[in-house]
């Protein structure tokens, strides 16, 4: 069998959840196959959705619900919510995918906004930004809080997977929208990244063995439309930017694998050319020849993240 022909039957076979028809059950082959399936949570205008292995349509899991993020152990989504009422106070709840139960961590009155839950590696802590400007650390066990850092604007934060660091993007009074680096053990937040007149550059995440930023930008294509961009990365030191993707299209929410060997992100194919819906698409670790996971769009989807099975 020659390297492309395995590669293809791989990549078919993760598609369909169907490996035994390829003859690669219980090797290697299968191993990088399961990684490479999912299950998918996707964040949307229908709620919290779960993709499933060998599925195309999702499972509903939470009807309302936004920026849900799996735990590193497979166990819990972090999912903000609202109290139900004339409230309508913000909720961090954890979302338990064994049983199918919810309970809330912690809430605050209407009007403090919370967004973007990031788990710590070790599963015990969920780091969020509340109010815009302060980025916090919720136990998961207690729902005490620890502030890690506040007084700037702040959104989308990652924590990387040495447990050492938090990626978030970063709105400088003088200088504009950056990425920079929280160094936990410090309380120093690096710049890493500084935007150019016109770019966005968000979304970003660590590369699993935390040296590197990736980050969805417009840069090489300040002069078309906002859906027009691609995925780069940068050391940590703010050195080495690299292109990653070489065709421009609405990518949003890149988020690695479990075992670190592929990038997914969300996406429209080029068969819709309105930016309103999305799909997945998988890179390889070196971000060439990338597929699509089949399946429904997402309307309105604002968030992807690969969960391990439970």
């Amino acid at each position: 069998m020659t390297t492309m022909n395995r590669r293809t039957l791989l990549r078919a076979a993760a598609l369909t959840g169907a490996v035994t028809a390829t003859g690669l059950a219980g090797g290697p082959a299968a191993s990088a196959a399961a990684g490479v399936n999912g299950p998918w949570i996707v964040t949307g205008s229908a709620g919290v959705l779960q993709i499933n292995p060998g599925r195309t349509t999702p499972q509903v899991l939470l009807p309302p619900g936004a920026d849900a993020a799996a735990s590193p152990d497979g166990r819990y989504l972090a999912v903000i919510g609202q109290k139900p009422g004339p409230a309508f106070d913000p909720t961090l709840d954890l979302y338990d995918r064994a049983t199918g139960e919810s309970r809330t961590l912690i809430t605050d009155p209407l009007g403090l906004h919370y967004e973007w839950p990031t788990w710590s590696p070790d599963s015990t802590e969920v780091a969020m930004v509340i109010g815009d400007s302060r980025l916090v650390a919720v136990n998961v066990d207690t729902g005490a809080r620890r502030v890690l850092v506040e007084g700037h604007h702040m959104a989308r934060p990652n924590w990387s997977r040495d447990g050492s660091m938090i990626v978030t993007e970063w709105f400088s009074r003088s200088d504009g929208g950056q990425l920079r680096v929280l160094e936990l053990a410090t309380g120093k937040a690096r710049l890493v990244y500084q935007r150019v007149p016109g770019e966005f550059a968000d979304h970003a995440v660590f590369t699993p063995d935390s040296q590197r930023i990736v980050f969805s930008t417009n840069r090489w294509y300040l002069d078309q439309e906002r859906h027009n961009q691609s995925l780069a990365s940068v050391r940590l030191g703010g050195t080495g930017l690299k292109l990653l993707t070489d065709e421009p299209r609405f990518i949003v929410s890149p988020v690695f694998s479990p075992d670190g060997r592929y990038c997914a992100a969300l996406s429209v194919p080029d068969s819709n050319p309105e930016p309103d819906g999305g799909n997945i698409i998988v890179f390889t670790s070196g971000f060439g020849e990338p597929w699509w996971i089949p399946g429904d769009e997402y309307d309105d989807s604002m968030r992807l993240d690969w969960a391990t099975a439970v």
